[in-house]
């Protein structure tokens, strides 16, 4: 299963294109907030693939009807899935992994910092794709993968 991360993409409609259809065959595409609308254009012209995104809303993404967090289960794996904004992630990962924790999720996707980060600690993967359109880092534009197999899960951040 192959599942696309992209955040934080603050009206940058190309860059939300570009990571969708260069991996048209990706299972799911998870959007982690700060681009509601740029999804949502996106969506108008290709409604084929509404059935595959996720969506979840953050800070910037104002009077969004949409939860600040979800869970996906997949393949024996359990995905929480948010912006981050609501659990402090600029300042620790306590307060999310905690959350993360109570739903039982062993996969934890965020956004909200504009800084990439992958990380395993104790049975629990982390992945922040950084933003698709304005980094914080001093590094490219990126989004991420998640790639569940039977033997584990692997994770990667790739430049748009």
């Amino acid at each position: 299963m192959r599942i696309i991360v992209m955040s934080d993409s603050h009206g940058n409609l190309s860059a939300v294109e570009d990571i969708i259809l260069r991996s048209v065959n990706a299972d799911w595409y998870i959007h982690l907030g700060d681009g509601e609308r740029d999804v949502d254009n996106f969506l108008l012209e290709n409604p084929e693939y509404e059935s595959k995104i996720i969506q979840v809303a953050g800070n910037c993404d104002w009077g969004s009807m949409r939860p600040t967090h979800t869970v996906l289960p997949v393949f024996g794996h359990r995905i929480f899935i948010t912006h981050g904004h609501t659990y402090a992630v600029k300042n620790t990962l306590d307060i999310i992994t905690k959350n993360a924790k109570q739903e039982n999720c062993d996969i934890v996707l965020f956004g909200h910092t504009h800084v990439r980060y992958e990380h395993y600690e104790n049975g629990m993967y982390f992945l922040n794709p950084g933003s698709c359109s304005v980094p914080h880092d001093g590094k490219a534009p990126s989004f991420g993968s998640v790639d569940i197999f039977a033997s584990g899960v692997i994770t990667n951040i790739t430049d748009v």
